[in-house]
């Protein structure tokens, strides 16, 4: 074995690690999160770190960018709220109709919008999101504009009590963390290779055998699912579905929470999503206009951090990757 493969090996282990310490760490800040910190936003960080961190596969890994994120976020959101309430369902099987209903709207976004590349895939998903606001805001068990207010949380599997702030934020916690695990296990995956490859590269893949379309409808209905799955759950967690989740506002926010954090990483959506929702809690306080504040902080970023906050710290740490 050469001295250049030992040192290989050695960086590797290195990392492994750093990764494993960085997410023991991790686990650990988040169990003991609820006793120093607000549940209700601990919890709100969760779901949209969920959000970011879906939205991060599609734009991230596959390199396509979509401005029609929050139909499946709000409309999930809505489906949640609906069935629990008004159907009498376990917030378990909200949470899966959720993530099912997001995933058939992923589906037909994408069968149309798949077929584009650059500003035309964005615009053809911002207009089908627009048709879903238009659906919200105008279908009657929506309420339009009151949206739906007063979700029960029930009892999770018949046995835990949602109702309890310490039992929800375990219960957010165990999906946000079982989707990011999802994703990881994608992008670490030969499937996960390939939308690098068609990320960097799309007409050698093409050249290389691969049917890019259906590698990329794949990954965008992935990415709906788990954008919905964190929208049914913010809807237990606030017991509201309202409008505020399905508007194009919404959409170019969960850009702003992946681009701040580091596009392409793996822990950079969960780090600009906490970001972005403090300085939203913090700033509701006072008198400061919050759109100007954080616009002002993203022009920092993007100035001062090219690659987002995670991704310039990863560009100086030796045996750097997605993590």
């Amino acid at each position: 074995m050469t001295m250049q493969t030992q040192a290989l090996r050695r960086t590797g282990v290195e990392a492994g690690s750093r990764r494993a310490l960085l997410i023991g760490g991790g686990l650990l800040l988040a169990l003991a999160a609820p006793f120093l910190l607000y549940p209700v936003f601990l919890m709100k960080v969760l779901c949209f770190a969920l959000f970011a961190c879906a939205f991060n596969l599609l734009i991230g890994f596959a390199g396509l960018l979509s401005f029609g994120h929050a139909a499946f976020f709000g409309g999930a959101a809505y489906v949640t709220a609906h069935v629990v309430k008004e159907w009498g369902w376990a917030p378990e099987f909200g949470l899966l109709a959720a993530t099912v209903v997001a995933a058939g709207l992923g589906l037909v976004f994408g069968l149309i919008a798949i077929r584009r590349q650059g500003i035309y895939f964005a615009m053809i998903t911002l207009a089908l999101s627009q048709m879903v606001f238009f659906l919200a805001l105008q279908l009657p068990f929506t309420h339009g504009e009151d949206g739906i207010q007063g979700v029960p949380r029930g009892t999770l599997f018949g046995l835990f009590d949602l109702g309890q702030p310490l039992t929800m934020y375990y219960t957010v916690l165990a999906i946000f963390v079982a989707g990011f695990a999802l994703i990881w296990r994608t992008v670490h995956s030969p499937f996960g290779q390939v939308l690098k490859a068609i990320r960097e590269n799309e007409p050698r893949a093409v050249s290389l055998g691969y049917r890019t379309d259906r590698y990329k409808l794949v990954a965008f209905v992935l990415s709906a699912s788990l954008a919905g799955l964190a929208g049914g759950t913010k809807a237990l967690v606030f017991q509201l579905a309202s409008l505020t989740d399905v508007t194009w506002q919404m959409s170019g926010e969960v850009v702003l929470m992946t681009l701040l954090g580091g596009m392409g990483t793996l822990f950079g959506p969960v780090v600009g999503a906490g970001l972005v929702v403090t300085l939203e809690s913090y700033l509701a306080s006072t008198s400061l206009p919050v759109p100007v504040v954080i616009g002002c902080i993203f022009v920092v970023c993007v100035l001062v951090f090219r690659r987002g906050i995670v991704g310039e710290l990863l560009a100086r740490l030796p045996g750097k990757g997605n993590r």
